[in-house]
């Protein structure tokens, strides 16, 4: 299993790549770290100095921050890149054949500004493979399971199957969230196809689908979270209006967003 997780070294990212760790920790794996330089200069000569002088300095705080993780049982790869910061992640996931980008949040306000952040959100949009955002203050050894958020009437079973061998690996639990939106509120045949998926491709995995009744969908995903917070929430990036609902500049994203879990966004 290979992870990216692009650090500036702030507390967030480095916390992020604790989170991949732990991850990463229960079955073996690879982490490679990257770190982007982004910096605009109005002269050569300046550039190539300021550069080199990031360069140098980055290449240290990647050997100490290294040095605090020599008794993981993990291979460790550092790069350091320059250019646009979403773009030299994805493109660098997609030459490694990563199998999962974890990177932590921006700021003090969790999940919150990181969506907003433009970073991130172009990453999602730029990467090919999943995402993981990581809040500041969440820690993996609190993480109990997995939650897939679906919309059954376009759910695809490539997501579902892998983010059930996601769970697997991680030991962790798998649940699925689904909110009724219909306003007679019957149960819609997604959800038995569902069981149905389960029950022939996944069998003896016990199978929990929490149904919350909303007039949108990051209503029901609000309730969900209020119940559970030690959970690592799943979304997929296709399914555009959930997701285009959780990005919109309405008071949802600070409800769903509240309990600062983090959040998987499958591409």
């Amino acid at each position: 299993m290979k992870i990216i997780v692009p650090v500036d070294f702030s507390v967030n990212s480095l916390n992020a790549l604790d989170f991949a760790i732990s991850l990463s920790n229960k079955k073996g794996g690879e982490i490679i770290l990257i770190h982007v330089i982004e910096a605009v200069f109005d002269f050569a000569s300046q550039a190539s100095i300021a550069i080199e002088n990031m360069h140098l300095e980055a290449e240290d705080l990647m050997k100490k921050t290294l040095s605090k993780y020599q008794d993981a049982n993990l291979k460790f790869t550092t790069m350091i890149k320059e250019g646009t910061a979403s773009i030299a992640v994805a493109r660098l996931a997609r030459e490694m054949n990563a199998t999962l980008i974890v990177m932590g949040t921006q700021g003090t306000s969790g999940i919150r500004l990181a969506l907003i952040g433009s970073t991130t959100i172009n990453l999602i949009k730029e990467s090919t493979i999943p995402v993981l955002v990581v809040p500041a203050d969440s820690n993996a050894s609190e993480i109990r399971k997995v939650a897939l958020a679906l919309e059954f009437a376009s759910h695809e079973e490539k997501f579902i199957d892998w983010v059930i061998a996601m769970s697997i690996r991680w030991d962790l639990g798998i649940e699925f969230v689904h909110v009724q939106t219909a306003d007679d509120f019957e149960e819609e045949p997604g959800v038995q196809k569902l069981e149905d998926f389960i029950a022939l491709n996944h069998q003896g995995l016990p199978l929990k689908i929490h149904t919350f009744y909303a007039k949108v969908p990051v209503e029901g995903l609000d309730q969900f979270l209020e119940e559970n917070e030690n959970v690592i929430l799943v979304m997929c990036h296709e399914h555009k209006n959930l997701w285009e609902q959780v990005l919109s500049r309405s008071q949802t994203i600070e409800m769903v967003f509240h309990s600062k879990v983090p959040l998987l966004v499958l591409t």
